[in-house]
């Protein structure tokens, strides 16, 4: 076929009604586009059949995942330039329209003659055949009520227990999964990981002889901190079997088991408090919206009066119309199955709904656009030893959501939050000190 290329371009601008803003190379070799821009390569034309069934960001997951897909250059440069195309993004201020809308005009949405002859010149071009199946690592059967206790567990177990060896690679020794804190220009991604724990643990003001409960808490780097330089006893649990039998490893190698219990077990059946302090860092994502309530009552009656909670979390923009509001189908399908955001303002309304006093919020967002590119970074340099251990889909899958998400963040479309908040005592009391300066405290204890 002549031209491939020069025939897909014509087409996804006349569907879409704007310029494709990079190069797009075809299977027969042709090319075209923008000079100097990364090229959208399309290997397959299955790739274009995924798009006529599935039109949008799904159908565009689904080729990129099994390889039909890819791009040659800088891909955040690709991303950035194809993000206005392909992901919606809710525009700012009440009554806004939503930008972005393109996708769903694709390949058979309009219902009038001109969608239905450009419909046919893409099956031309597609060639014969059916609608390709999902690749195998799309989440596409789900049991149980949503957000249950059962469907948490189904969830993560596809997310988290993908195998430690492959975490291991994308994350480096910290095995923190979650925003870090970047306190200068020279620290490394470790260094950053090991001030963000310190950073939590000060805001709880842990003190030695404490009780510590680190919901979903991975791979155990924060109990395993918190325990070893604040003196805490320290319980961690998770819904991964792989991250708690990692977890135990790593804390009796340390020789830290007489201060730390690490339990596979979901947040809502721990009984045995109350705790001086809980921390929830990346968890919260996967609570869902309407349970996010019931989150926070748990929590909060997990606590002794005076006890501290942070609450680190992800947070979306509000929409426009937030009852239209809908996950986004990559990451739903591929990443985080059931995971759901909030606006930071919902967050604090449900933890102050519950009993908390919400006492301070730091936003960290430039934070996570830098730890995501570590992250890219790492799997980039170990990318053949990454499809090894967990395939080439789930690595594609990978390196697509961290690197989506970290112009996400840096273009202010996602953010990141620590809230810290406090259960009072029977007369209003928080036991806070009156400064943030002297809340935060001078550091370590152990």
């Amino acid at each position: 076929m002549a031209d491939a290329a020069g025939r897909l371009t014509a087409l996804a601008e006349q569907a879409l009604g704007v310029p494709i803003p990079l190069r797009v190379r075809a299977w027969d070799g042709s090319e075209t586009g923008p000079p100097g821009t990364p090229a959208l390569v399309v290997r397959h034309r299955r790739a274009l059949r995924r798009l006529l069934y599935k039109p949008g960001e799904l159908g565009l997951a689904r080729a990129w995942v099994a390889g039909e897909l890819d791009v040659d250059g800088d891909l955040y440069e690709a991303l950035d330039l194809l993000s206005g195309l392909v992901w919606e993004r809710p525009a700012q201020g009440p009554g806004a329209a939503r930008a972005g809308a393109a996708p769903r005009r694709l390949l058979g949405l309009a219902r009038d003659p001109a969608t239905y002859r450009l419909a046919r010149e893409v099956l031309a071009l597609a060639g014969p055949g059916l609608p390709p199946p999902p690749p195998p690592e799309e989440v596409r059967r789900r049991s149980g009520v949503l957000h249950s206790p059962v469907r948490d567990r189904q969830a993560i177990s596809h997310h988290y227990n993908v195998g430690n060896d492959f975490y291991e690679l994308v994350l480096g020794p910290s095995m923190v999964y979650s925003c870090a804190y970047w306190e200068g220009p020279d620290a490394t991604l470790e260094d950053a990981q090991r001030a963000k724990l310190d950073l939590i643990c000060r805001k709880l003001e842990l003190r030695p002889g404490q009780r510590l409960l680190d919901v979903g808490c991975g791979w155990g780097s924060m109990v395993m901190h918190a325990a070893e330089h604040y003196g805490v006893h320290a319980t961690g649990v998770t819904l991964s079997t792989e991250q708690a039998s990692y977890a135990r490893k790593r804390v009796a190698e340390a020789g830290l088991a007489d201060r730390i219990e690490i339990r596979v077990q979901d947040y809502r059946a721990v009984d045995d408090g109350p705790y001086d302090a809980v921390s929830s860092i990346g968890m919260a994502e996967h609570v869902g919206r309407e349970r996010y309530r019931q989150y926070a009552e748990v929590l909060h009656a997990l606590l002794r009066p005076g006890g501290r909670l942070l609450n680190h979390q992800i947070a979306r923009r509000p929409w426009a119309d937030e009852e239209a509001y809908h996950v986004d189908e990559f990451i739903d399908r591929y990443v985080f199955p059931d995971g759901e955001l909030a606006p930071v303002g919902s967050t604090v309304s449900r933890l102050e709904e519950a009993g908390f006093e919400v006492r301070d919020v730091e936003a960290i967002r430039e934070h996570y656009a830098l730890t995501l590119r570590q992250w890219v970074a790492n799997l980039e340099a170990h990318w053949a030893e990454a499809v090894r251990l967990a395939g080439a889909g789930r690595a594609r899958v990978w390196r697509l959501y961290m690197a989506a998400s970290a112009l996400s963040f840096e273009q202010n479309r996602i953010g990141v939050n620590q809230v810290l908040a406090v259960r009072p005592t029977k007369d209003g009391g928080s036991g806070m000190p009156r400064t943030r300066a002297d809340w935060l405290g001078s550091g370590r204890q152990a």
